[in-house]
């Protein structure tokens, strides 16, 4: 619970989440979906960072609120974190895994959302034009490598042809991106790991969905 009374998340367990591999070209991929309760307005994958997995706490804040916004959640985790790796895959891997989950997932006449935190993010917006998107958020985007503003990541963050959602903490070292034209940026206290007020991110992501995906 919050210091406000209020739930982080709703319980995922409650979801009755399925568990299954994706094979693709770099090892299998492991998808968690977790369903709505009644019809779903919309499918949301949410891919993890470089060094961490879909257990990260504000990937989790963003997929219940996913859940009381009547939205499928797909939790995406990566060939090389499945394989027992920690060193990340070169982003072409990432993305063409990604790729080959989202025609997995995909339903047809339901809109499709992708998401992510920090690396997880970057895939996300890297792919949101070829996977068809109709929306992106981004946890905690590393804008450039700490101490590296030069080493900027904005093209990136500027590829989708979509509304983005950007969740940044007020005191991230990868930087904090402006907002721009079909860009929301909302920054939230704490640093990259968006730990210090969960429950904000959560009311971040619900209400950008909220809007995004009306009635």
């Amino acid at each position: 619970m919050s210091p406000a009374g209020r739930p982080v998340r709703p319980d995922l367990d409650e979801s009755r989440p399925q568990e299954s591999e994706v094979p693709t070209p770099h090892g299998p991929a492991r998808v968690t979906r977790h369903d709505p309760v009644g019809r779903a307005r919309a499918v949301l994958l949410l891919g993890h960072g470089a060094g961490g997995g879909v257990g990260a706490p504000d990937l989790l804040a963003a997929a219940g609120a996913a859940l009381a916004a009547s939205v499928r959640v797909v939790l995406v985790e990566q060939p090389y974190r499945v394989a027992g790796r920690r060193a990340p895959a070169p982003a072409g891997q990432l993305d063409t895994a990604w790729l080959v989950v989202v025609e997995h997932v995909r339903v047809r006449g339901v809109p499709l959302l992708f998401g992510g935190r920090s690396s997880g993010a970057r895939v996300a917006c890297r792919t949101a034009t070829a996977g068809g998107a109709s929306g992106v958020i981004c946890l905690a985007f590393p804008v450039h490598p700490p101490g590296r503003p030069e080493k900027d990541r904005l093209a990136e963050l500027a590829a989708p042809q979509v509304p983005v959602l950007v969740v940044q903490g007020e005191r991230d070292p990868f930087g904090r991106p402006g907002p721009a034209p079909g860009r929301d940026v909302v920054l939230l206290r704490g640093d990259h790991a968006l730990r210090a007020d969960l429950p904000a991110v959560a009311d971040t992501v619900g209400g950008w969905l909220a809007r995004l995906l009306p009635g």
